[in-house]
């Protein structure tokens, strides 16, 4: 255990050393600005004959944030990249993931005029993961995959920016949502929305293979703000909220994320954050007597608390 923690502080030394920051020359006059940040929270507990007992484990969480924002006159356009891969050791347990994410967003925006903070706008969006995940202790069957489920989202729109205040506001009476499941398994369960697999009543022969795409079109909103609150702490909300226009209207998925950083120096961050999802196409999976049933949709919450580096260039 504490060999992987060495080798968790190394590795992430190493490649803060080998980062090279390049500043621009002061006559390079340039519409587009960039920001790229990459963190590493470990945490580690360790346990030698310790009398009230416990087990030692050691978690580590790599996350990434890159953005690109290109801004002349009333046209606006920023794009960024998030990233997040976590996983947890503990003695006599497998190793096991706690966090995975890929998250890509585009958006465009056109003012008429210099003065107003509302944008013609058009934007897209696509999440998915890196890897299998699991409803643990069962790692037989994976309850999902990398492109299963995989979601985009594409819309158009009116946008309120305010940059004084750090807030957004954006307004899609028509987006397009699309829902991927390119595991054909998850996909003859009809997980994640997708229409599921025929069978043969008697026989249980397959008539007809899962659908791996769900399409909808919908009202989508979303709010981002991001504000220093008191002295170093740093409040980030971020709100989407959707639904669909054919299939149960005024029936809204929520995907709530709500963060505090707390800024010890420039390198040095702890964070505390909530996510809060629910989604009436995403069902609840849980063991019964050695049996994997599929319920009904559940409210979806993952809380977070982490200690580490960060590093921006």
């Amino acid at each position: 255990m504490r060999i992987l923690s060495l080798f968790f502080f190394a590795f992430f030394a190493i490649s803060v050393q080998s980062q090279v920051i390049i500043q621009p020359t002061p006559d390079t006059i340039s519409n587009w600005t960039k920001k790229n940040t990459v963190g590493f929270d470990l945490n580690e507990i360790a346990f030698v004959n310790w009398s009230p007992g416990g087990v030692s484990s050691v978690t580590g969480l790599f996350k990434g944030e890159f953005i690109r924002r290109y801004v002349k006159g009333n046209v606006k356009w920023g794009n960024e990249l998030t990233i997040r891969y976590g996983l947890n050791k503990q003695d006599g347990i497998e190793l096991r993931k706690t966090d995975d994410a890929f998250q890509f967003s585009s958006n465009f925006g056109y003012r008429r005029d210099t003065t107003s903070g509302w944008y013609h706008s058009a934007r897209f969006n696509f999440n998915t993961q890196f890897t299998a995940g699991y409803a643990y202790p069962n790692v037989e069957k994976a309850i999902s995959q990398p492109f299963a489920p995989a979601y985009t989202f594409l819309g158009i729109g009116a946008e309120y920016a305010n940059k004084q205040k750090n807030f957004n506001l954006y307004i899609s009476p028509l987006t397009m949502k699309n829902t991927l499941v390119l595991d054909q398994r998850l996909a003859d369960q009809g997980a994640f929305g997708v229409k599921k697999a025929i069978y043969d009543t008697e026989t249980g022969e397959l008539i007809r293979e899962g659908e791996n795409s769900k399409t909808e079109l919908g009202f989508l909103i979303t709010t981002h703000l991001k504000r220093e609150v008191f002295k170093n702490i740093v409040l980030e909300n971020k709100l989407n909220l959707y639904t669909d226009y054919l299939n149960n209207f005024g029936n809204i998925d929520v995907d709530w994320q709500v963060s505090l950083d707390l800024i010890v120096n420039k390198y040095v961050k702890a964070n505390i954050g909530a996510h809060l999802v629910y989604d009436h196409d995403v069902k609840n999976k849980k063991k019964v007597d050695g049996t994997q049933i599929i319920e009904g949709p559940k409210l979806q919450l993952k809380q977070m608390l982490g200690v580490g580096l960060v590093y921006s260039f």
